[in-house]
């Protein structure tokens, strides 16, 4: 599986959101690779009314309905068609885990999957205690990168990531740098599940032969 973090890029916000979204549905179809998008909060409705796709957000806050204001209300996001939601990725981590904590509950609460991030294997291990649906591992100093990933500077930590989630029975995801079939490929040899990413498609040239690229890797990964 892959997850595109849209983050909110003009590529892929507003009416480039639901073409972006488009381009996704079709590689899925074509590759039988399950991807998610991954939006902003205002994208959800119009990408899941003009997709079949289980459009995912990129973040909620651990509130209930009430008076907090400018906060994303899971609920909401569920009205609007959401199916999860990520959780504590290094541009939007939570003060504190107790307040993570909150946060995952209300995500349940409201009927979200989740998918909590983590910057180190300490981090790793604490967030799987909390048990979402998925856990991602994601050193902050490799996301973005467009020359290397997480799966060429650090293939044994995530065979450690791998470790520590299997502990708690939860499926690993890893990003940061992900950009090509290889690295797909070494990733799910060494354990995980999937991946996450964003510029490497968002900000392609040609965001659908990126997509089908990374995709191939899961071939490849799974002849390894």
């Amino acid at each position: 599986m892959i997850f595109v973090n849209f983050k909110t890029y003009k590529e892929a916000s507003g009416e480039n959101a639901v073409s972006l979204a488009k381009i996704i549905e079709e590689v899925q179809h074509v590759t039988s690779v399950k991807i998610f998008p991954v939006v902003q909060a205002t994208d959800i409705r119009e990408v899941k009314e003009k997709t079949n796709l289980e459009v995912w957000v990129q973040k909620i806050d651990p509130v209930s309905f009430g008076a907090h204001t400018g906060a994303i209300l899971p609920e909401a996001t569920v009205e609007d068609g959401a199916s999860g939601t990520f959780l504590n990725h290094s541009e939007s981590k939570f003060s504190s885990f107790d307040e993570l904590e909150k946060a995952e509950k209300r995500a349940k609460e409201a009927g979200l999957k989740t998918l909590i991030f983590a910057s180190n294997l300490e981090e790793l291990e604490r967030v799987c205690q909390f048990k979402p649906d998925f856990v991602a591992y994601e050193p902050p100093e490799l996301i973005g990168s467009a020359t290397i990933s997480v799966a060429e500077a650090k293939p044994e930590v995530i065979s450690q990531a791998v470790g520590i989630a299997r502990k708690f029975a939860l499926p690993l995801i890893v990003g940061a740098g992900i950009h090509s079939k290889e690295d797909v490929a070494r990733s799910l040899e060494l354990g995980a599940l999937g991946i996450a990413v964003s510029s490497a498609v968002v900000l392609a040239p040609d965001p659908k032969e990126k997509l089908l690229e990374l995709a191939s890797g899961f071939g490849l990964g799974n002849r390894r």
